[in-house]
Parts: C-alpha cells; sequence; structure tokens
C-alpha cells in the first residue's frame, strides 16, 4: 500500500467500502500502488496495469490494455466508441465484487501478462478520422492553422476533431473550433 493514495480510500463516499475490497484483490496480485489522474493506479515494472475509479453510479476497473486482453467472462466494457485501448470492469455493489475475486485477478494476471510480451494496442490513424465540415473549411482557407494543426502529435489531432466533432449543432462545431484555434496555432493539444 502507498501511503499516497489512502486518502482516496479514506474519503467519504458512496463506493468506499467497494473500492477498498478492488484495492486488496489488486495488491494480492503483486502490482505497485501509485497515484495517477487522482486515482489508484497499479503498475508492473512502471507499466500501468489497471486503475481504480469510481463515478455517481457505478465504481470500476479500468484496464489500460483492456482491448487485448481475452474477456473469457464477457465482463470488459468499452467506455465510448472512441476510447481504443482501455476497458472497464463495472461494479453497482460489493456483491459482484466478491463473487469475482478469482475472475478479477485472472484479468489482472493476464494483463499483466500482456504488458510482459510488449504487445501494443493498435490505435485507428488519425487520417480514418472525420475532420467536421466546419472544421475542414476552416483549415482550407487558413493555411496557418492547416501546417499549425499538421504539426502537431496524431493524439493532439485525434482530441480536436473528436471535440469538433461531438455538438449535433454546426454552430456549436463552429464555436468550438473558433474558441481553439488559437490554442492549436500555439501548437498546443485540446488539454494542455
Amino acid at each position: 500500500m502507498n501511503p499516497k493514495v489512502d486518502w482516496y480510500f479514506d474519503k467519504e463516499g458512496k463506493w468506499q467500502d467497494a473500492v477498498k475490497q478492488l484495492r486488496k484483490v489488486i495488491l494480492d496480485c503483486g502490482l505497485t500502488e501509485e497515484l495517477k489522474w487522482g486515482c489508484p493506479c497499479y503498475t508492473f515494472q512502471n507499466k500501468n496495469i489497471v486503475l481504480i475509479h469510481d463515478f455517481k453510479e457505478y465504481c470500476a476497473l479500468l484496464f489500460f490494455k483492456g482491448s487485448l486482453l481475452k474477456d473469457s467472462d464477457n465482463i470488459l466494457i468499452q467506455q465510448t466508441e472512441n476510447v481504443q485501448a482501455g476497458r472497464q470492469i463495472r461494479f453497482t455493489n460489493m456483491q459482484e465484487i466478491l463473487k469475482k475475486v478469482s475472475i478479477l485477478k485472472a484479468y489482472i494476471f493476464e494483463a499483466i501478462e500482456v504488458e510482459k510480451s510488449g504487445l501494443k494496442v493498435p490505435h485507428k490513424k488519425t487520417s480514418a478520422y472525420t475532420i467536421p465540415e466546419e472544421f475542414q473549411h476552416k483549415l482550407n482557407e487558413n493555411k496557418v492553422l492547416k501546417t499549425a494543426f499538421k504539426a502537431l502529435t496524431p493524439g493532439r489531432q485525434r482530441g480536436y476533431i473528436l471535440y469538433f466533432s461531438a455538438p449535433k449543432q454546426s454552430k456549436t462545431r463552429a464555436a468550438r473550433i473558433e474558441k481553439y484555434t488559437p490554442t492549436i496555432l500555439n501548437g498546443k493539444g485540446l488539454n494542455d
């Protein structure tokens, strides 16, 4: 147990007993406990394996390379259609965790083996994403913006494409593009 992470388990909340049980299960698998992104993160040889996080309706284990796991019990969930690597196992009560302890350990050990083997998740190329019409128009009319966007890392480009594509209304997409044009011109990502 890492004392820097204790606060997460000691805070008040609906899922405290459940996340404490998840912590016990994971630590039984020999992983190193760290604090990353404000959540307990468990690593093997400095590589992220699994993370505990809680939400309003459930708590979950997030496997960083969950898409590479066999998921023989069919319990892994892809949070959104754009998540490529990570997969969650969600819990809505303590009994679900207690019933699945051996399954959870098997998934954790499989995730460790995936990491040991050096397997990588094949990510969709940025070119496979559709650039929203409003942004494509802006890129076509502003060569400096187009150059700055192409200079961003593929991950930052995907972040902008997904963010700009999300709204249903063209007006909202255009407003987002307008707001973040200076950020792109400064060579920054959406969340930098």
